[in-house]
Protein backbone atom coordinates (compact mmCIF):
# COMPACT_ATOMS: atom_id res chain seq x y z
CA UNK A 1 0.00 0.00 0.00
CA UNK A 2 1.32 3.70 -0.64
CA UNK A 3 2.45 5.18 2.20
CA UNK A 4 -0.05 8.75 1.46
CA UNK A 5 -2.88 5.92 1.59
CA UNK A 6 -2.09 4.38 4.59
CA UNK A 7 -2.70 6.87 6.78
CA UNK A 8 -5.31 8.27 4.95
CA UNK A 9 -9.20 8.94 6.56
CA UNK A 10 -10.61 9.15 3.21
CA UNK A 11 -14.41 7.84 3.89
CA UNK A 12 -14.05 7.49 7.36
CA UNK A 13 -16.17 8.90 10.40
CA UNK A 14 -14.81 10.56 13.00
CA UNK A 15 -16.36 11.58 16.17
CA UNK A 16 -14.20 13.28 18.57
CA UNK A 17 -16.00 14.67 21.98
CA UNK A 18 -15.56 17.89 23.22
CA UNK A 19 -13.89 19.38 20.05
CA UNK A 20 -15.06 23.20 20.71
CA UNK A 21 -11.60 24.70 21.09
CA UNK A 22 -8.00 23.28 22.45
CA UNK A 23 -6.74 19.59 22.30
CA UNK A 24 -9.73 18.15 20.98
CA UNK A 25 -10.36 21.26 18.05
CA UNK A 26 -7.17 20.41 16.93
CA UNK A 27 -7.69 16.74 16.41
CA UNK A 28 -10.70 17.28 14.76
CA UNK A 29 -9.06 19.80 12.31
CA UNK A 30 -6.12 17.05 11.44
CA UNK A 31 -8.79 13.72 11.59
CA UNK A 32 -10.93 16.22 8.99
CA UNK A 33 -7.64 17.10 6.70
CA UNK A 34 -6.69 13.88 6.38
CA UNK A 35 -9.97 12.83 5.03
CA UNK A 36 -12.16 12.06 7.49
CA UNK A 37 -16.41 12.86 7.90
CA UNK A 38 -15.94 15.11 11.00
CA UNK A 39 -18.60 15.44 14.15
CA UNK A 40 -18.15 16.67 17.04
CA UNK A 41 -20.36 17.54 20.37
CA UNK A 42 -20.48 20.24 22.94
CA UNK A 43 -22.63 19.93 26.05
CA UNK A 44 -23.16 23.76 25.79
CA UNK A 45 -25.13 25.12 22.90
CA UNK A 46 -23.60 28.52 22.68
CA UNK A 47 -20.10 26.69 22.58
CA UNK A 48 -21.40 24.19 19.85
CA UNK A 49 -22.49 27.30 17.45
CA UNK A 50 -18.96 29.12 18.11
CA UNK A 51 -17.27 26.05 17.25
CA UNK A 52 -19.64 25.38 13.61
CA UNK A 53 -18.29 29.03 13.36
CA UNK A 54 -14.55 28.21 14.16
CA UNK A 55 -14.69 24.94 11.91
CA UNK A 56 -16.66 26.77 8.71
CA UNK A 57 -13.62 29.70 8.81
CA UNK A 58 -11.25 26.87 8.23
CA UNK A 59 -13.50 25.37 5.44
CA UNK A 60 -13.99 22.27 7.31
CA UNK A 61 -16.89 20.83 7.08
CA UNK A 62 -18.13 19.38 10.07
CA UNK A 63 -21.66 17.80 12.15
CA UNK A 64 -22.63 18.77 15.96
CA UNK A 65 -24.33 17.64 18.75
CA UNK A 66 -25.75 18.52 21.76
CA UNK A 67 -25.07 16.06 24.24
CA UNK A 68 -23.80 15.73 27.72
CA UNK A 69 -20.79 13.05 27.33
CA UNK A 70 -21.92 11.55 31.04
CA UNK A 71 -25.61 10.84 30.15
CA UNK A 72 -25.96 7.31 28.69
CA UNK A 73 -29.56 8.18 26.96
CA UNK A 74 -28.05 11.22 25.57
CA UNK A 75 -24.97 9.21 24.40
CA UNK A 76 -27.21 6.55 22.89
CA UNK A 77 -29.31 9.21 21.08
CA UNK A 78 -26.06 10.81 19.57
CA UNK A 79 -24.76 7.38 18.55
CA UNK A 80 -28.06 6.34 16.48
CA UNK A 81 -28.51 9.45 15.49
CA UNK A 82 -24.76 9.84 13.57
CA UNK A 83 -25.25 6.02 12.12
CA UNK A 84 -28.62 6.51 10.72
CA UNK A 85 -27.00 10.13 8.77
CA UNK A 86 -23.77 8.77 8.33
CA UNK A 87 -23.15 5.27 8.82
CA UNK A 88 -20.72 3.44 11.22
CA UNK A 89 -18.26 5.67 13.48
CA UNK A 90 -15.45 4.67 12.63
CA UNK A 91 -13.17 6.37 15.11
CA UNK A 92 -14.11 8.00 18.14
CA UNK A 93 -11.58 10.08 19.73
CA UNK A 94 -12.74 10.42 23.68
CA UNK A 95 -11.66 13.93 24.05
CA UNK A 96 -13.91 16.03 26.64
CA UNK A 97 -12.28 16.10 29.88
CA UNK A 98 -12.37 18.69 33.04
CA UNK A 99 -9.61 19.57 35.89
CA UNK A 100 -10.00 21.28 39.01
CA UNK A 101 -6.92 22.08 41.42
CA UNK A 102 -7.81 21.03 44.52
CA UNK A 103 -6.02 19.80 47.27
CA UNK A 104 -7.59 16.19 48.33
CA UNK A 105 -8.59 17.36 51.75
CA UNK A 106 -10.47 20.68 50.66
CA UNK A 107 -12.14 18.45 47.49
CA UNK A 108 -15.80 17.88 48.49
CA UNK A 109 -16.96 13.99 47.25
CA UNK A 110 -18.99 15.91 44.27
CA UNK A 111 -16.09 17.64 42.82
CA UNK A 112 -13.83 14.73 42.74
CA UNK A 113 -17.05 12.65 41.27
CA UNK A 114 -17.97 15.49 38.81
CA UNK A 115 -13.88 15.10 37.20
CA UNK A 116 -14.36 11.04 37.25
CA UNK A 117 -17.54 11.32 35.63
CA UNK A 118 -16.49 13.49 32.95
CA UNK A 119 -12.64 12.24 32.66
CA UNK A 120 -13.50 8.55 32.62
CA UNK A 121 -17.09 7.53 32.82
CA UNK A 122 -17.65 9.43 29.57
CA UNK A 123 -15.17 7.64 28.09
CA UNK A 124 -16.64 4.33 28.94
CA UNK A 125 -19.91 5.20 28.10
CA UNK A 126 -18.77 6.44 24.25
CA UNK A 127 -16.86 3.63 23.96
CA UNK A 128 -19.84 1.42 25.01
CA UNK A 129 -22.15 2.70 22.36
CA UNK A 130 -19.52 2.53 19.11
CA UNK A 131 -17.73 -0.64 20.04
CA UNK A 132 -20.93 -2.94 18.77
CA UNK A 133 -21.35 -1.56 15.08
CA UNK A 134 -17.45 -1.59 15.50
CA UNK A 135 -17.37 -5.28 16.41
CA UNK A 136 -20.29 -5.79 13.62
CA UNK A 137 -18.01 -4.95 11.22
CA UNK A 138 -14.63 -6.12 12.25
CA UNK A 139 -12.25 -2.62 12.31
CA UNK A 140 -12.98 0.73 14.55
CA UNK A 141 -10.39 3.47 16.09
CA UNK A 142 -10.40 4.87 19.50
CA UNK A 143 -8.70 6.87 20.85
CA UNK A 144 -8.64 8.31 24.21
CA UNK A 145 -7.09 11.29 25.58
CA UNK A 146 -5.36 10.40 28.10
CA UNK A 147 -2.13 12.26 30.20
CA UNK A 148 0.96 12.31 32.04
CA UNK A 149 -1.01 12.09 35.58
CA UNK A 150 -2.11 8.59 33.85
CA UNK A 151 1.63 8.05 35.27
CA UNK A 152 2.02 10.56 37.68
CA UNK A 153 0.93 12.64 40.64
CA UNK A 154 1.09 16.04 41.69
CA UNK A 155 -0.51 17.62 44.13
CA UNK A 156 -4.00 19.37 43.86
CA UNK A 157 -5.19 17.10 41.29
CA UNK A 158 -5.78 13.78 43.26
CA UNK A 159 -9.18 13.58 41.13
CA UNK A 160 -7.96 14.21 37.63
CA UNK A 161 -4.71 11.80 38.07
CA UNK A 162 -7.29 9.39 39.22
CA UNK A 163 -9.56 9.36 36.26
CA UNK A 164 -6.49 9.85 33.77
CA UNK A 165 -5.53 6.34 35.40
CA UNK A 166 -8.72 4.84 35.24
CA UNK A 167 -8.48 5.72 31.47
CA UNK A 168 -5.11 4.38 30.83
CA UNK A 169 -6.76 0.98 31.87
CA UNK A 170 -10.00 1.35 30.25
CA UNK A 171 -7.78 1.84 26.90
CA UNK A 172 -6.11 -1.48 27.78
CA UNK A 173 -8.54 -3.19 28.70
CA UNK A 174 -10.68 -2.64 25.61
CA UNK A 175 -7.79 -3.69 23.46
CA UNK A 176 -7.49 -6.72 25.40
CA UNK A 177 -10.96 -7.75 25.13
CA UNK A 178 -12.24 -6.58 21.62
CA UNK A 179 -8.87 -6.66 19.71
CA UNK A 180 -9.80 -10.12 18.45
CA UNK A 181 -12.68 -7.74 16.10
CA UNK A 182 -9.61 -5.68 14.31
CA UNK A 183 -10.45 -2.81 16.99
CA UNK A 184 -7.81 -0.69 18.18
CA UNK A 185 -8.28 1.57 21.43
CA UNK A 186 -5.28 3.36 21.89
CA UNK A 187 -4.21 6.80 23.94
CA UNK A 188 -2.38 10.08 24.01
CA UNK A 189 -0.93 11.45 26.55
CA UNK A 190 -0.42 14.96 26.03
CA UNK A 191 2.17 16.82 28.12
CA UNK A 192 1.99 20.80 29.28
CA UNK A 193 0.45 22.19 25.80
CA UNK A 194 0.48 25.72 25.11
CA UNK A 195 -3.75 26.30 25.39
CA UNK A 196 -5.92 29.49 25.94
CA UNK A 197 -6.38 27.70 29.61
CA UNK A 198 -2.62 27.46 30.24
CA UNK A 199 -1.99 31.06 28.96
CA UNK A 200 -1.53 32.45 32.32
CA UNK A 201 1.03 30.30 33.17
CA UNK A 202 3.16 31.37 30.46
CA UNK A 203 2.59 34.77 30.84
CA UNK A 204 5.90 37.19 30.99
CA UNK A 205 5.59 39.02 34.39
CA UNK A 206 5.71 42.93 35.06
CA UNK A 207 9.92 42.41 35.33
CA UNK A 208 10.01 40.16 32.22
CA UNK A 209 10.51 37.12 34.57
CA UNK A 210 8.78 33.96 33.62
CA UNK A 211 6.14 32.78 35.82
CA UNK A 212 7.76 30.15 37.86
CA UNK A 213 5.49 27.66 36.81
CA UNK A 214 6.61 28.27 33.36
CA UNK A 215 10.22 27.99 34.80
CA UNK A 216 9.05 24.28 36.12
CA UNK A 217 8.34 23.14 32.67
CA UNK A 218 10.90 24.60 31.03
CA UNK A 219 12.87 22.50 33.60
CA UNK A 220 11.24 19.23 33.60
CA UNK A 221 10.78 18.96 30.01
CA UNK A 222 13.88 18.17 27.37
CA UNK A 223 12.67 19.89 24.44
CA UNK A 224 12.87 22.93 26.56
CA UNK A 225 9.19 24.20 25.30
CA UNK A 226 6.05 23.87 25.80
CA UNK A 227 3.59 21.82 23.91
CA UNK A 228 1.29 22.79 20.69
CA UNK A 229 -2.07 21.66 19.32
CA UNK A 230 0.52 20.68 16.16
CA UNK A 231 2.10 18.34 18.05
CA UNK A 232 -0.32 16.00 18.97
CA UNK A 233 -2.00 15.81 15.59
CA UNK A 234 0.84 13.53 13.60
CA UNK A 235 0.18 10.97 16.44
CA UNK A 236 -3.78 11.40 15.99
CA UNK A 237 -3.59 10.85 12.77
CA UNK A 238 -0.96 7.75 12.75
CA UNK A 239 -3.55 6.21 15.91
CA UNK A 240 -6.32 6.88 13.54
CA UNK A 241 -5.41 5.76 10.36
CA UNK A 242 -4.79 1.89 8.84
CA UNK A 243 -0.51 2.37 9.71
CA UNK A 244 -1.81 1.42 13.50
CA UNK A 245 -3.99 -1.66 12.58
CA UNK A 246 -1.33 -4.21 15.11
CA UNK A 247 -0.89 -0.70 17.85
CA UNK A 248 -3.38 -1.53 20.40
CA UNK A 249 -3.67 -0.81 24.41
CA UNK A 250 -0.54 1.53 23.77
CA UNK A 251 -0.31 5.27 25.48
CA UNK A 252 1.38 7.57 23.56
CA UNK A 253 3.02 9.97 25.57
CA UNK A 254 3.97 13.25 23.64
CA UNK A 255 5.48 15.49 25.96
CA UNK A 256 8.88 16.51 24.89
CA UNK A 257 10.77 13.68 27.06
CA UNK A 258 9.25 14.79 30.52
CA UNK A 259 8.31 11.13 31.60
CA UNK A 260 11.74 10.08 30.56
CA UNK A 261 13.82 12.60 32.19
CA UNK A 262 14.46 13.35 36.08
CA UNK A 263 14.92 17.07 34.74
CA UNK A 264 17.53 19.74 34.97
CA UNK A 265 19.68 20.17 38.34
CA UNK A 266 18.50 23.57 39.94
Amino acid sequence: MEITKLFSLEGKTALVTGAAYGIGFGIAEALAQAGANLVFNCRSKEHLEKAMEDYEAKGIKAKGYLCDVTREEQVQEMIRDIEKQLGMIDILVNNAGIIKRIPMIEMSIDEFREVIDIDLNASFLMSKAVLPKMIEKRHGKIINICSMMSELGRETVSAYAAAKGGLKMLTKNIAAEYGKYNIQCNGIGPGYIATMQTAPLRERREDGSRNPFDSFILAKTPAERWGTSQDLIGPAVFLASEASDFVNGHILYVDGGILASIGKQP
